[in-house]
């Protein structure tokens, strides 16, 4: 990757090392876990990586003597291949008493945080790295996470970049792996993708769950790619896919675990039972998506059929980078009612729900927007708004509501 974009997350976890025993970096493949690691230690720290099949058998049969060899303080890749070792990683801090001794990753979560929790309870800090954020490509390291009140707005106005959007769906189709993210050309995507496909979500699943019909998993995750920005429905899926629903239920929860993919809750409470509670799914990375999907350039994602799911997709995407890179679990929802009537992304912060509405339009007067009115419904305080959108930059639509350029998220 290259070392000219700064990562947002690089603060929070040196903020988290001085106070937690260990810190674990859980995130997808290939998003730079061990690279920003390597790039933050600022003594000389050794390193071991569990993807190598004797460090790993060594690791698995004898994690006390596997620890004991370890000079601290130490990296870790690719510790879910070894789960025994957490309770003995537990002792070893318990121990020393020195913070910052252990920073692991982790690129699937699957079974490994019920392990985490119960060994390294209290002493372990838990970070989610994605892929290179737009606030990251563009320099703005240092930015808050996505708020759309009028200062933050105001705010991002001064630093952010308006995008066009044909630039917007180039960044969509190619991705934000940092390997295609630092490429001059686009000439290896497809190899990128189909690798990517092959090496990691394949193999890491299979091994996983035991997967024996390959063809049926790639599959769906092709028929799951197609669905991103959709109330997930399993019953469809499995009769797409030719399984059964407990089967696609059981591999969407692994690409969730993984970071593949986001399951974006419903809001409800008790006072709103004329709510839907179904979730939707997002993929994480749209080029990936683009790749499962047969998009293979941008021009033609951008006038296809699925141009406006991938444009919610991306921007969600960003939003919920800007809270995780931030060290923050992000609490976002959607608002769908029994009459269909919708919001596509609530951010509850501070006991106040923002509205946002996600449109591929330039124009504001033709975007359709009724405003946010059904969520007085909620009982919850509700906060600024915003239109994310083509617009040129930052313009009032209504009382208590901005249209936004997406390229200020």
């Amino acid at each position: 990757m290259t070392t000219t974009i700064k990562r947002t997350l690089g603060q929070s976890i040196l903020d988290a090392s001085e106070s937690f025993k260990v810190v674990l970096l859980t995130g997808p493949r290939q998003v730079g876990k061990t690279t920003l690691l390597q790039e933050l230690q600022k003594k000389t720290r050794s390193y071991v990586t569990l993807d190598d099949l004797d460090m790993r058998l060594a690791a698995q049969q004898d994690p006390a003597s596997f620890l004991d060899r370890l000079e601290l303080p130490v990296l870790i890749d690719e510790v879910q291949y070894a789960p025994d070792l957490f309770p003995y990683i537990k002792m070893v801090v318990d121990k020393e008493k020195k913070n910052g001794l252990f920073w692991l990753t982790g690129s699937q979560q699957f079974d490994m945080m019920k392990n985490v929790t119960e060994s390294l309870a209290g002493r372990v800090a838990v970070l989610q790295l994605q892929g290179i954020s737009q606030a990251e490509e563009q320099g703005r390291s240092n930015d808050t996470p996505f708020l759309p009140e009028l200062k933050n707005l105001k705010a991002r106005q001064k630093s952010a970049k308006v995008l066009k959007l044909p630039e917007v769906f180039y960044k969509i189709w190619r991705g934000s792996y940092p390997d295609m993210v630092a490429q001059s050309n686009d000439k290896n995507w497809e190899r990128f993708y189909s690798s990517y496909v092959t090496t990691y979500i394949q193999r890491d699943v299979r091994e996983y769950l035991d997967i024996t019909d390959t063809a049926a998993f790639h599959k769906f995750t092709q028929i799951a790619a197609a669905r991103t920005g959709q109330l997930v429905n399993y019953a469809d899926m499995a009769r797409d896919v030719g399984v059964s629903q407990p089967t696609i239920k059981a591999w969407l929860d692994v690409l969730h675990a993984s970071g593949v993919v986001y399951l974006l809750q419903p809001y409800f409470n008790n006072r709103t039972k004329r709510l839907v509670k179904t979730p939707k799914l997002y993929f994480m990375d749209t080029g990936l998506c683009s790749y499962l999907t047969g998009w293979l350039n941008p021009d033609v994602l951008e006038r296809g059929a699925m141009s406006g799911a991938m444009f919610e997709t991306w921007t969600i995407t960003e939003i919920i980078k800007s809270y995780l890179h931030n060290g923050r679990n992000p609490r976002v929802y959607f608002y769908r009612d029994k009459d269909k009537k919708e919001v596509d992304l609530l951010i509850e912060e501070s006991g106040t729900l923002y509205p946002i509405e996600i449109k591929k339009t330039a124009s504001v007067q033709n975007a359709n927007f009724k405003g946010f009115g059904m969520l007085e419904n909620l009982k919850m305080p509700i906060g600024h708004g915003a239109l994310i959108c083509m617009t040129s930059g930052l313009t009032p639509v209504s009382d208590g509501v901005d249209a936004v350029n997406v390229g200020f998220i």
